[in-house]
């Protein structure tokens, strides 16, 4: 009779901080970008919200996109930290619950109603919905490997969940560069149509803000998986 086996969880490790450049800096960004955006929302005023108001009821689930996509991006940035997930493995898991359930889930269901209603053309539209289907897939994806203690998959799963909740920050990134590029072109390409102009460079910069992060992402994944299989080929057979 065979049984199935799991992984165990890898033990903690002590690692220099100069190993991990980019915990501190991902950490500033978070903290600016939370700084900027949520007085805007703190009020519960409409007319301050950075997104227009495209449907009846639109501001509410905006609230519940921001206020929960807020809880998903601390404690995933908490997830990824590897000093934390070493150090501190039990609160590693209660801020995974809490990351899946009270953030990306209910802030990934109000984004794709919130996306599928922008009012910034098909074009972002489109880009916003998928980004929900594959953030809530990702997410489902990582939660379900790490009941399964499935904990190598579970890592990977939770990066490119990751990656997808911090794409909102990578979406501003990504609008001013569309708008350096396609703002000279309005007399010409967009035939004068601020509102054309307007849908081109929002549609750029969701599809950018998402989808260059995940494929670098990736590439580093497998990456990764290539590297470890060359050590073991390379590493001579124990008998």
């Amino acid at each position: 009779m065979s049984t199935a086996t799991v992984e165990r969880p890898v033990a903690a490790r002590s690692t220099p901080w100069w190993r991990r450049p980019w915990v501190l800096p991902l950490g500033a960004v978070i903290v600016a970008f939370l700084a900027y955006t949520l007085p805007n929302y703190v009020g519960f005023d409409p007319a301050r919200s950075l997104v227009p108001q495209s449907f009846a009821g639109h501001y509410p689930i905006l609230l519940v996109h921001i206020g929960f996509g807020t809880v998903a991006m601390v404690t995933g940035f908490l997830q990824v930290w590897p000093w934390f997930r070493q150090r501190h493995q039990v609160a590693h898991r209660w801020a995974g619950r809490i990351y899946v359930f009270a953030g990306v889930l209910p802030a990934g269901l109000a984004a794709l109603t919130v996306g599928f209603m922008t009012p910034f053309g098909p074009v972002a539209a489109a880009s916003h919905v998928l980004l929900s289907v594959v953030w809530l897939g990702t997410t489902i994806a990582g939660y379900r490997t790490a009941r399964q203690r499935r904990f190598g998959d579970h890592r990977k799963w939770m990066i490119r969940s990751f990656t997808l909740t911090a794409s909102t920050i990578t979406n501003r990134v990504w609008a001013p560069v569309a708008e350096a590029v396609l703002g000279p072109q309005l007399d010409t390409t967009f035939q004068g149509s601020p509102v054309a102009l307007g849908h081109a460079i929002a549609g750029l910069s969701a599809w950018l803000g998402w989808v260059i992060p995940l494929l670098v992402v990736e590439w580093w994944l497998q990456r990764g998986n290539r590297a470890r299989r060359r050590a073991r080929v390379s590493s001579p057979a124990k008998s």
